[in-house]
């Protein structure tokens, strides 16, 4: 055994036992909800242009969510996720990196699409599984991916990314690339053992990935304190041997100084980081939720006073960088945009009914042409009870 990776510390002699909470995690703020900086505060490399297009992201990321939530209860939808409380944490994320560096994100890192320049009409193309849509009708709403953009299609399995995000940015390692992965996840799928393995994989072969925790309280209904005993998620970086940070997930600025500086140490050191960025989900966890059975309004209440939008317009206020007759026809606009452009999206025919089954394998095997023959004999039956398709059966 190599005793020189061990730091042993004091000799003891007599047993001492060490928790999770006997390491003190400092949290970094930056920003103050008033739009005022800490003392001492360093701020992230950031100018009027890009404080700019990080406010209008956030900005159209909050009307997304509450247009689309909308249109969940209309029946136009099926499903939606947002993020209302947490936008900071994956636009503040996606600002700080290069568009060569891959983003693996979990389900609710749409922010980060809509930074890299994903437009409206593909989120909603996305949503309504029209014909136009870069997955071909495959996926369920908000199950995004951009080949163009390095954003990797998301799944649904909790935690399958973490590993997959390993992998990949090994490869980047391998390939000498100017580029590293930032893999998002929540607290909760910190549970599943993917988690420990990516994190073991990174940590030992050295892989320039930066795993972005978005630790916002609760795992669908299960509150943290459920979860786990130890000191959050960062403890756990910690204990594998990863350069770790807890930051302020709600002040974006933070979030910012935190991945620019850990983009900078995974490329330097080919080292992985582990980044516990502390928040609250203040809507459901998506429209099939409600969280009135598992939490209070009081503590809602309690953390909308930390609104991460709220908090940036107050700092682009102060450096007269943004007015409030610029709010307001942002707001406007956006909310036009969205509505003619989901409009659009619903009355565009479904993908061809062979886009099942093409790009899955090489040549569809016989079993799924002899199903998909069948899917669409039945169609012909029943044509009333499906979709029109933008080509023939």
């Amino acid at each position: 055994m190599n005793t020189e990776i061990y730091n042993e510390g004091p000799v003891v002699h007599k047993p001492v036992f060490i928790d999770g909470h006997s390491v003190e995690i400092p949290i970094l703020k930056v920003l103050q909800q008033d739009g005022t900086l800490y003392p001492g505060a360093e701020l992230p490399e950031i100018d009027q242009e890009l404080a700019t297009k990080v406010y209008k992201t956030l900005a159209f990321h909050r009307v997304l969510d509450e247009r689309m939530v909308a249109a969940q209860r209309q029946g136009r939808v099926s499903f939606y996720m947002a993020a209302l409380g947490e936008e900071a944490t994956s636009v503040g994320g996606a600002a700080a990196l290069k568009d060569q560096d891959m983003i693996m994100a979990q389900y609710r890192e749409q922010g980060a699409l809509m930074f890299r320049g994903f437009s409206t009409e593909q989120f909603m193309n996305q949503m309504f599984s029209n014909e136009k849509d870069l997955g071909k009708g495959r996926q369920m709403p908000i199950h995004y991916g951009s080949n163009e953009l390095n954003y990797m299609t998301i799944s649904s399995p909790l935690g399958t990314q973490i590993p997959q995000a390993s992998g990949y940015a090994y490869g980047q390692k391998l390939q000498g690339l100017d580029a590293v992965t930032i893999c998002y996840f929540g607290e909760g799928a910190a549970s599943e053992g993917d988690f420990h393995a990516g994190l073991n994989m990174a940590a030992v072969h050295k892989a320039p990935v930066i795993f972005f925790c978005r630790n916002n309280g609760y795992a669908i209904s299960t509150p943290s304190d459920e979860q786990y005993v130890g000191n959050g998620i960062a403890s756990r970086g910690v204990g594998y041997g990863i350069k770790t940070i807890r930051i302020d997930g709600n002040d974006i600025l933070a979030v910012m100084k935190a991945v620019q500086l850990a983009r900078e140490y995974a490329l330097k050191e080919s080292a992985p980081v582990i980044i516990e960025a502390m928040s609250y989900r203040l809507g459901a966890h998506s429209t099939s939720d409600d969280p009135s059975g598992y939490r209070t309004r009081e503590e809602e209440a309690k953390w909308q006073a930390h609104d991460p939008i709220l908090r940036m317009k107050n700092w682009m206020l102060a450096q007269k960088w943004w007015d409030e007759t610029q709010e307001e026809t942002l707001f406007e606009g956006l909310r036009e945009e969205v509505l003619a452009a989901v409009k659009v999206a619903e009355k565009i025919d479904k993908p061809e009914l062979q886009e099942m089954v093409n790009d899955v394998y090489d040549v569809p095997p016989k079993h799924l042409q002899d199903q998909l023959d069948a899917l669409a004999e039945h169609i012909k039956k029943y044509p009333d009870a499906y979709p029109v398709t933008s080509g023939r059966l």
